[in-house]
């Protein structure tokens, strides 16, 4: 039986990762959370967790205490839930383990991603995808991926284009002059998925997916050029991979946040699930649009950032767009700035870069 560790187990993924846990019947060994106490002492109990392997980051010293719940639980797999830059050294503390890191937070690898893939390299960790469209693209790789560990070939070699698809969000098609009155409240209802705030909010800014294209370029070994976004409104296909002789391979699933994050947890294989099945028949048409780059230049911004630190070897693009967009969605949040100033803090942070143009 795989044991398992979940870091962030209060939040929406730490919950849904709980819940895929009771279904399989996997043993939890250790839980984390920011500040909810009451939550993580239920989820402890609930799973038999010892008050050694639990942890608060609210509290003095939390970091570390998370850290040391990573290193330490004997966990199989360790899911890494944490929200916002704060993953980044417990999940450099997951992958010092040697084991499978189910990686559910994008910012380690857009802050630190050579580093962070360093780091798996020199431990011999396995990194799962959870994000559902970088688990589409590790399921499109699958097969090719296994050739590529049996042969001298390269599975990236073999990528022509990776096609992330985008919902939308819940302004798709709105005009500037629309976003400029639209409140948080407004940004908070996305139509097809149930996530945080401030990832829910960086999915109506379209920066979500710019991190994910910047998370994809550390996972898949691309260029930001090779990746494409597409808006996908039905949120069926979460992604898809070209291949360099033309066939191009795409994973469906109904939009639940529980399919990627019980293929994480037991791949290779494959389980009955809590997922509702598709039924092309009901679904009837799947469409797709451009982005609009202009209405939603926060897209645009991360596609600059990885362009800027692929040229210039670093990560410095990325992580500053990182931290202001944490800082401006704070701001939103809290009513301090409008929705459009998003990408203008963004913005002016990114233009005291050295050859930022």
């Amino acid at each position: 039986m795989k044991t398992l560790t979940v870091l962030g187990s209060t939040g929406s993924i730490g919950r849904q990762t709980l819940e895929v846990a009771r279904h399989l019947g996997i043993r939890v060994v250790g839980l984390t959370a920011y500040n909810n106490r009451k939550l993580l002492d239920e989820q402890a109990r609930e799973f038999g967790v010892r008050p050694d392997m639990t942890a608060l980051g609210s509290e003095p010293d939390g970091e570390e205490a998370i850290c040391r719940v990573a290193a330490k639980s004997g966990a199989d797999i360790i899911v890494t839930a944490i929200a916002g830059e704060a993953g980044l050294r417990p999940t450099l503390a997951a992958l010092s383990t040697g084991k499978r890191v189910a990686l559910a937070n994008k910012e380690p690898l857009v802050c630190a991603g050579d580093i962070v893939m360093q780091t798996a390299r020199k431990h011999n960790a396995q990194i799962i995808p959870v994000d559902s469209e970088h688990s589409a693209i590790f399921q499109c790789l699958a097969e090719r991926r296994q050739y590529a560990e049996s042969s001298a070939t390269s599975s990236s070699g073999a990528i022509k284009k990776i096609t992330l698809t985008a919902s939308g969000g819940p302004f798709r098609g709105f005009t500037r002059d629309k976003l400029s009155h639209v409140t948080p409240e407004d940004a908070l209802r996305h139509p097809n998925w149930n996530m945080g705030q401030k990832i829910t909010v960086d999915s109506a800014t379209m920066m979500n997916k710019g991190l994910e294209l910047i998370e994809a370029t550390y996972l898949f070994g691309v260029t930001p050029d090779q990746i494409e976004v597409v808006i996908h409104p039905q949120s069926i296909i979460h992604s898809m991979v070209e291949f360099a002789d033309g066939s191009t391979i795409a994973q469906l699933s109904n939009p639940d946040m529980r399919m990627p994050i019980q293929y994480a947890l037991t791949y290779p294989g494959r389980l009955p699930g809590l997922v509702k099945p598709l039924n092309l028949i009901e679904l009837g048409s799947l469409t797709f649009e451009k982005p609009d780059l202009d209405a939603f230049s926060c897209l645009a911004l991360a596609q600059k950032a990885a362009r800027y630190d692929a040229a210039h070897g670093s990560c410095a693009a990325c992580k500053a767009l990182n931290r202001a967009n944490e800082e401006a969605v704070a701001l939103f949040l809290n009513g301090s700035i409008g929705f459009l100033e998003i990408a203008e803090h963004i913005k002016n942070v990114l233009s005291n870069l050295q050859h930022w143009k």
